[in-house]
Order: structure tokens, then C-alpha cells, then sequence
């Protein structure tokens, strides 16, 4: 019992530490609902995050949302992950990538990887620049259909959580994202036309 309950005092430590609350919740339904399987990784270096986002886009099945400032290099202009981002799309009917950007800069370098590919697979990898009201966000995530999660309160910071098998954060910050992605569709318009 006391390993249960600095378990969960721990997971309530790293969710407050990212703005993020448990929600008042009985032991017996915290416990019901809080499987192991659930656990938040601490995540403090960019390998741990470049490693944790592989984790996470492996496991999509459907849809891979990504919020970050550039397409961070670091992260996004692996070999590795490039690779599981054409697995995911190539693997599965009706998959979906879509990315929310800071800023067009690195869309129109043509340097990063990451949208070169996106140029190619048109159908499946969809990248926006963030509505001006959003363009001061500081966090950059990833999320894997509602359950996977590798989260960054600042974008500039390797420190972070990643969720494996979250589904109740993954969903908080997948909401986040469909709004910024709704609201920035004006945008996208204007990037299409500046690219034909």
C-alpha cells in the first residue's frame, strides 16, 4: 500500500510540475483507473526525448499529432524516426500526420528531412503554421492517436514526461492541438498558395 500511494504522490509530483492535476479521485478509483501501464517517464535529456518520440509515433495507429516551434532537427530530422513516420503512413488505411508549426521558416529552406517527406506524401503529412494568436505557445509535444505522449512544457528545453499509454493527458493536450489546428487553417491556405 505504501509503495501505491508514493506512486501516486510521485505521478502527482510530475503532472504538477507541467500544469497538469490529478483531479480529486477515491484510492479505489485512482487505482482502477491508473494501471501500471500508465506510467509518466521523466524525461531529461534530447536523446530521452528523441527516443520517446520514436516510442510514441511507433505506436500510432491512426493519427500522430505533433505541436513544435520548427520541426526541431534534434527530433524530427532523424533517420529513425523519418523512418517510422513512413512506416506509420504507408501502414496503415486512413493514417493521418499533421504538424503544427511556429513559424514558415524551415518550410521554405528545403533542409529538414522531415518536410521534404512531407512533400512527397502529401495525402498523409499536413503541416500548418500555428494561428497568429498561438504563435506564443512554448510547448512541443507529440501525441499518437488519444493514448501516447511526449510532452514538453518549452520547447527550447529537453526536459519533459512521456506517456506511453496516458490516454487522459494524451486527450488534454490532443484538444489543445485541434484547436490550434482548427484555428490555423486560414494559414495553412496562405502556405499553399506561397509554396505553388
Amino acid at each position: 500500500m505504501t509503495g501505491t500511494r508514493e506512486n501516486r504522490a510521485t505521478t502527482s509530483a510530475r503532472l504538477s510540475s507541467f500544469g497538469l492535476e490529478d483531479g480529486p479521485m477515491t484510492t479505489a478509483v485512482l487505482a482502477e483507473r491508473r494501471p501500471v501501464s500508465e506510467t509518466l517517464h521523466v524525461l531529461s535529456t534530447f536523446d530521452e526525448v528523441r527516443a520517446a518520440t520514436e516510442t510514441v509515433a511507433a505506436s500510432g495507429q491512426r493519427l500522430i499529432s505533433i505541436m513544435t516551434p520548427d520541426l526541431e532537427p534534434e527530433i524530427y530530422d532523424q533517420a529513425a524516426l523519418l523512418e517510422v513516420i513512413k512506416r506509420f503512413v504507408l501502414g496503415h488505411s486512413f493514417a493521418k500526420v499533421r504538424v503544427l508549426m511556429r513559424d514558415q521558416a524551415r518550410l521554405s529552406n528545403g533542409a529538414n528531412r522531415f518536410i521534404a517527406m512531407a512533400h512527397r506524401l502529401t495525402s498523409y503529412l499536413e503541416i500548418r503554421i500555428r494561428a497568429p494568436q498561438y504563435r506564443e505557445l512554448t510547448a512541443a509535444y507529440c501525441i499518437a492517436d488519444d493514448r501516447a505522449i511526449v510532452y514538453r512544457l518549452r520547447a527550447d528545453r529537453a526536459e519533459g514526461i512521456a506517456g506511453f499509454n496516458n490516454p487522459p493527458i494524451a486527450r488534454q493536450y490532443l484538444q489543445e492541438f485541434d484547436a490550434v489546428w482548427q484555428a490555423s487553417m486560414i494559414e495553412e491556405r496562405e502556405v499553399r498558395v506561397a509554396r505553388s
